[in-house]
């Protein structure tokens, strides 16, 4: 028999961390970066394997990447779809699918020959790296105005950030590396060959396309 006041070991296991709703909220309400949700990030690290389990039987599973900085919620991969999707599949322009890949390309580059952690880049040097990939015809101030337009969704999708004080100047987020795979690479470079065709015809090719 336990000593009067003395927290029984039979449930001390397996009672629910006061942090684990909050930290599972915060989960569901985008991703967790280590830089600016640094009180939920230490109670997510603590609880890692209490959020795994708890998201589990929802059938989502935990991607954190420590060393990055970051965590968020994917769904599984359902073949029969017969399960509800909590994390909602987002439907991107090939133009925002166009930007993120080079973006994802750049991060590589920039991993393998800089030392640096942080890859900034303007609104510039995004525009000279999309320009490569557009037709010569293309009216340039249509073609800014479009720009801005998918530099603002990347952003709203996390994958860009401003820097505040530094006008057209964003970090690119590291996250990308997770979002940005090698199997959806594969995917998008076989649009982006039909695209690349279709330059020199209707323009087709530039169309929807699933993200993860």
């Amino acid at each position: 028999m336990n000593p009067a006041g003395a927290p029984d070991a039979r449930t001390s296991d397996t009672r629910t961390p006061e942090e684990l709703p909050g930290v599972v909220t915060r989960l569901f309400k985008g991703v967790v970066y280590a830089e600016t949700d640094e009180k939920i990030w230490q109670s997510l690290l603590a609880l890692t394997s209490q959020v795994r389990d708890y998201v589990s039987v929802l059938g989502l599973d935990l991607i954190l990447d420590e060393s990055e900085g970051y965590a968020f919620l994917k769904s599984r991969e359902d073949p029969d779809g017969t399960l509800p999707r909590l994390i909602p599949r987002r439907q991107l322009t090939f133009n925002v699918s166009l930007l993120l890949a080079l973006l994802r390309g750049r991060m590589l580059e920039f991993d393998t020959n800089s030392s640096e952690l942080r890859l900034i880049m303007t609104e510039q040097e995004i525009a000279d790296m999309v320009s490569v990939f557009l037709p010569e015809s293309s009216n340039e101030a249509r073609i800014l105005d479009q720009l801005g337009a998918n530099i603002k969704k990347v952003v709203e999708l996390g994958f860009l950030r401003k820097l505040r004080g530094q006008a057209g100047t964003y970090e690119v987020a590291r996250i990308l590396k997770a979002y940005v795979d090698a199997q959806w690479l594969e995917e998008f470079d076989a649009r982006l060959a039909d695209y690349r065709s279709s330059l020199t015809g209707t323009g087709a090719g530039v169309t929807e396309g699933d993200s993860k």
